[in-house]
């Protein structure tokens, strides 16, 4: 009798503590998302908040804005001895619009100036192509693993190259970034053109189309890579051995 309440008080201690464990564990969905909130949206929404809500200047809020990627590029090669790629390209795209800012005198190089950041935007993500680091990959994972953890485990497997189907996932990965860089770079081009040919009223409004479109356009070419590479990860998942 004692040796049996000593063993159902053991399991259910064991229980106990895997529950505490299981309960403390990162959720995959957040862990992903939070680097990318640091180093995308929280510089974004800096920006657009002090110039927009504050009344700060272009360049005041730019600067500003600019603390939290310099910041964190400046900790990555510090202590991880590597580019944070996200926080590096965001801290890229301040400098380079704080440079334009200088020299905007009239209205057709303001609207300039914003194809200029989403081109520089482009040429990173297509520059991390070239060097096999593809920057959109992190935003597209919490979309295909949905936060299950198999899937998440699974997702490193294909990136990191120790599954069976590695080489196909990073085909497609790098094809996914390529779609979005080669949008986001179009949207640019029309951008700057339009804003030296075309009346400056029109621009205001047309400017805001071409993002729109830039986006559209990437979000419904991408699933030409990202439901290959969601079979991939779902493959992948559902093997017992991983391989």
């Amino acid at each position: 009798m004692s040796q049996t309440a000593t063993t159902t008080a053991t399991t259910a201690g064991t229980a106990g503590t895997a529950g505490t464990a299981a309960a403390k564990a990162p959720n995959p969905l957040v862990a992903t998302l939070r680097p990318l909130a640091l180093d995308v949206v929280t510089p974004l929404a800096g920006y657009y908040l002090l110039h927009s809500a504050f009344g700060m200047s272009q360049f005041a809020a730019l600067a500003w804005s600019g603390a939290v990627p310099a910041v964190r590029t400046v900790v990555g090669l510090v202590r991880e001895r590597k580019v944070n790629l996200w926080a590096s390209m965001m801290l890229g795209v301040n400098v380079i619009g704080l440079a334009l800012t200088t020299v905007t005198g009239d209205a057709r190089l303001m609207l300039a100036k914003d194809g200029a950041l989403s081109g520089s935007l482009a040429l990173a993500i297509l520059v991390s192509v070239f060097l096999g680091r593809p920057m959109m990959s992190p935003m597209l994972m919490p979309f295909l693993t949905k936060g299950d953890r198999a899937r998440s485990a699974a997702w490193q497997r294909l990136a990191d190259g120790r599954a069976a189907r590695s080489r196909s996932f990073r085909r497609y990965e790098r094809l996914f970034s390529g779609i979005w860089g080669t949008a986001l770079l179009t949207e640019c081009v029309a951008r700057v053109v339009g804003a030296f040919t075309l009346p400056v009223s029109t621009m205001a409004w047309l400017s805001t189309a071409f993002l729109i479109g830039a986006i559209a356009a990437g979000s419904v070419l991408g699933h030409r890579a990202a439901d290959p590479m969601e079979k991939l990860v779902r493959t992948e998942a559902a093997e017992p051995t991983g391989l």
